[in-house]
């Protein structure tokens, strides 16, 4: 049954993956993903500070989940935060979320998204990047969008320089309290549209323009 909350029905389709938006449903079927930890031992920090995914479990599902719940809660023209999670052959896998301050103005988004390492190197997170781009530009006339990632988050940087990015400095961060560098990244809309595909599907976008102040 359909929310009769708008942000809850967007939906993003891929030929390999969907992007469902984060109901409270999906986020349950996707706690076991957290609480097995998606940080693996022995590989560089992907994510800078404060961050859920750090903490031991089940404080880390705790505040995981709060902290979706709080991002869902704010969300005004000034500034919104739509979670999504990833799903591949309806099995969550992980979430991509896109984040605008002052859109309506300015037009500018940033992403953030995560993996279960298990669902890594196969190429999801080059297509959840992908569809999230589509839903910015496509549904929501974005006029640019940016990424950052730590220098070391080869994987990370590899998807925004795939998908048409362009450098756009450096900066830092810290990550469990210690600094360290971060890659930025640019993506127009005359950069977007010469790769723009054309077998990516949004739904749910109209209803939604409203809550966002478009």
């Amino acid at each position: 049954m359909p929310s009769s909350y708008p942000l809850l029905n967007l939906a993003v389709r891929t030929p390999r993956l969907t992007l469902a938006a984060a109901t409270d449903e999906l986020l349950e079927r996707l706690v076991p993903v957290v609480r097995a930890g998606v940080v693996p031992a022995g590989e560089p920090l992907p994510f800078d500070d404060p961050m859920s995914l750090y903490d031991d479990s089940p404080a880390r599902e705790w505040r995981w989940m709060r902290a979706v719940w709080a991002g869902r809660a704010r969300v005004s023209a000034e500034f919104w935060r739509l979670y999504f999670v990833i799903c591949d052959d309806g099995e969550p896998v992980g979430m991509q979320d896109l984040i605008a301050r002052d859109f309506a103005a300015i037009g500018t988004v940033t992403s953030f998204s995560w993996l279960a390492p298990a669902a890594r190197g196969r190429g999801l997170g080059k297509e959840a990047r992908a569809a999230i781009l589509h839903l910015a530009f496509e549904g929501f006339g974005a006029r640019e969008a940016g990424s950052d990632a730590f220098t070391d988050n080869h994987a990370s940087n590899r998807v925004s320089e795939a998908l048409g990015y362009s450098r756009n400095g450096t900066d830092w961060a810290t990550r469990r309290s210690e600094p360290a560098e971060l890659q930025r990244w640019r993506l127009t809309r005359a950069d977007w549209e010469r790769r723009r595909r054309a077998d990516i599907t949004l739904s749910g976008v109209a209803e939604c323009r409203p809550v966002l102040g478009l």
